[in-house]
Order: C-alpha cells, then sequence, then structure tokens
C-alpha cells in the first residue's frame, strides 16, 4: 500500500490510460450507426415517422424487460411526462433527492409542483430509506388516503429514486416506503441502460422509469430518453400527450388535451437502435475497465473505487473515486492536476438543494448528500479507453 498524494494518483492513472485528452464519457461510434442514420435520411424520414422509433422502442422494452417503453426527446422530459401522466399537479410536493442531476429536479418544477428534497447515503449514493421513513413520521399526517405535509398543508403526491452513476439506489425498500405513505414511484433511471438489482432492470420497479439517451450515456442517440412502465392505461396516455395530444384521423387535426410536442425523431432512433445493438460489449467494456482502475487504485491508501453492492449489478457508467475524510481538502486539488494532464474528472453534483431556484425549497437534513458531495470523484469512463490500455 502506497502514501495518498496527487501526484501517485494522477501518475497511476495516466499510466493507465496513456496521455489525455480522455474526456469524463464520449459515445462509440462505428459504421452501423452511419448506416442506419444514413437510411432513415435517404427515406426521408428524419422526424416521428419512419420504422426506426418502433423498432428502438421495442429493442428496449425487450432489453428492460419492461412491460411498455415510449421513447422521448430527453431524459428530463421523459421524468416530467411520467410526472404529468401519473397525476401530479401544481402546488404539490415530489420527495426527491438534493444529490441528483438538476434535470430531474427541473421536471417537477415545469408542472408547477414543489420539489421536497431528501438525503442520500454513500453506500449506494441513492435515497437512504432509514432516515426518510422517520422523518415523513414526523411531518405526514394522513388525509382522505393521501400524504399531507404539516407544515405546508400540501399533498406529498410522488418520489423519485435516483440511480446514480450507474449504480442501483435501495430501490425495494424505496418502494416499501411508498406504499406506506402513498406516493407514486418514477425512478430516475437516466444512466442505468444495463444496470440491474436482483435481476430486474432499473426503471421497472415503480409506476414509471426513466431512461437517458444522451450524449455522454452507455448508449446515445443524440438527444433522447424513454419512458418504462407496467401498466397499459399510463403508456397509452403518455403516447398521447407526447404526440401533441392529437387523435387520430384520415385527415382532421383534432387535439382533446394540451398535449406536448416530445416524440423521439426517426433520425436520432436510427443512431439509437445502432447503439444497443452493441449494449453488451459496451457493458462488458465498463466492466473490465472498472476492474483495471481497480487494481491501481487498490494500491493507494486514503482512497477507494466505488464498487456495485450486494444483489447489483451496475453498468458502470461513471468510474467513482471515493476519498476518505482526511482526503477530502485534496478534492479540488486533485481535480485541477488531472485537468492540467488533459483527463477530465468531475465532481458529484452540488446539491440542488443549494442552487438559487432551489435555495427556499422544503428539504430535511441532507448530511449523507454532503458527504458524497465532498468525497466523490468521477474519473474518465467511456468505454473505448479500454482500448488504449496495454
Amino acid at each position: 500500500m502506497e502514501k495518498f498524494s496527487i501526484t501517485l494518483i494522477i501518475r497511476s492513472i495516466e499510466n493507465l490510460l496513456g496521455k489525455g485528452p480522455h474526456s469524463l464519457h464520449e459515445p462509440s461510434m462505428g459504421k452501423k450507426e452511419i448506416q442506419y442514420v444514413s437510411d432513415t435520411i435517404k427515406k426521408n424520414f428524419v422526424s416521428t415517422k419512419g420504422i426506426y422509433v418502433q423498432k428502438f422502442e421495442k429493442k428496449i422494452k425487450n432489453y428492460t424487460k419492461a412491460k411498455y417503453a415510449i421513447s422521448t426527446i430527453n431524459g428530463t422530459k421523459a421524468i416530467f411526462i411520467a410526472l404529468k401522466a401519473l397525476g401530479v399537479k401544481q402546488n404539490e410536493e415530489v420527495l426527491v433527492p438534493a444529490l441528483t442531476f438538476v434535470g430531474t429536479v427541473n421536471a417537477i418544477s415545469y408542472l408547477g409542483a414543489e420539489p421536497h428534497f431528501v438525503d442520500s447515503n454513500i453506500k449506494d449514493f441513492g435515497i437512504d430509506c432509514n432516515k426518510l421513513e422517520n422523518y415523513l413520521k414526523k411531518i405526514v399526517i394522513f388525509k382522505k388516503n393521501k400524504s399531507i405535509n404539516k407544515k405546508t398543508g400540501k399533498i406529498i403526491r410522488a418520489i423519485i429514486p435516483v440511480h446514480v452513476f450507474g449504480h442501483p439506489c435501495d430501490i425495494e425498500n424505496i418502494i416499501k416506503l411508498a406504499k406506506k405513505f402513498r406516493l407514486k414511484v418514477v425512478e430516475d433511471a437516466a444512466e442505468c441502460l444495463g444496470s440491474f438489482y436482483k435481476n430486474k432492470h432499473l426503471g421497472t420497479f415503480g409506476d414509471a422509469g426513466c431512461l437517458s439517451f444522451n450524449g455522454n450515456k452507455i448508449i446515445t442517440t443524440g438527444g433522447g430518453g424513454a419512458v418504462l412502465s407496467k401498466n397499459k392505461k399510463l403508456n397509452d396516455k403518455i403516447k398521447h400527450l407526447i404526440s401533441t395530444a392529437k387523435i387520430d384521423h384520415e385527415w382532421e387535426y383534432i387535439h382533446d388535451d394540451i398535449g406536448y410536442n416530445l416524440r423521439l425523431p426517426s433520425l436520432n432512433a436510427a443512431l439509437g437502435l445502432a447503439q444497443i445493438s452493441k449494449i453488451n460489449n459496451f457493458l462488458s467494456l465498463k466492466r473490465k475497465l472498472f476492474f483495471k482502475y481497480n487494481r491501481i487504485l487498490n494500491k493507494i491508501e486514503g482512497i477507494k473505487l466505488f464498487k456495485e453492492n450486494k444483489y447489483s449489478k451496475s453498468n458502470y457508467w461513471l468510474q467513482t473515486l471515493i476519498l476518505d475524510n482526511k482526503n477530502i481538502p485534496s478534492k479540488n486539488k486533485l481535480i485541477k492536476a488531472s485537468h492540467n494532464k488533459n483527463f477530465y474528472m468531475r465532481p458529484a453534483w452540488k446539491l440542488i438543494s443549494d442552487l438559487s431556484p432551489y435555495k427556499k425549497k422544503q428539504r430535511m437534513n441532507l448530511e449523507g448528500a454532503r458527504e458524497i458531495y465532498k468525497r466523490a470523484i468521477n474519473l474518465p469512463s467511456s468505454q473505448s479507453l479500454i482500448s488504449k490500455i496495454k
């Protein structure tokens, strides 16, 4: 075991990956992507019409074993429309981790609903269920089978568990907690295509689950997302709402609700269809990268590489370094040193509850989430990096 030093960590990673630049996470493209995208252009089906959207949705459905899957223009809008279809209304509260990407919380705000921030734990980066249950017991009263926040008088309608960096959160206990407090569950599985808990794909536990296919995800459609669900009525409602609430008619334009134009274009779906055909290879490369990182970082005291927990199978979307408490003061220095070498570490997200639009929102004690922010650093994690390792 070698003594912690920034120089040692940087040198060890550079020896593993070679000289930079090494981005945090880049897409892996090839001939099939060019072929599929060119095909949809040649057929002049680049918007939501054409075969590629349906084919891509079917592939996502079959891979995740969800009963239904419908694609959207991005992951944020997938969360938004899932909450909308599940009945979240203006001024109602939605429980959401403070440690997440801002899009998760923005989706709540788009509805005029109120984010209510809850704590996370460093064990899995997800919601701390024990702390949340104790907190809800103190602030909730039940009226007409609904959870009411005693402090605000507002209905607490839903909860958004977030699976962070590709790792499953404590989803089973979150589902139990949601049933106890009469909450709808929308899983933010944006980073988790290819991640499983007890052999069940993330995003298929709750009332709905949302994926992202942004350019930095395991597979990409350029920009895109999907809503997974097990209820046909919910799926049909989402499909209707994201298609401008248009009723089928041979020629008339009839819309029976205020709808949204959120369908994934065929051009993007074509890219996604090529990408998902490589998903098993991508996941294998990500796992190999984890073991390569783990081998070198295990030799340095005061740090550890985050690994999947019991019953979990992570896609290892972002390899994550955890600093011991005594090394927290070195975090920003380490990140800066990596950038100087042109490989781009990053910290976890700043807590959304600390950002100016959300500083006055409801929250519980967030010390667990703050600990994660202080100690976690994401490493360059592109699957293509494995080809550079000798």
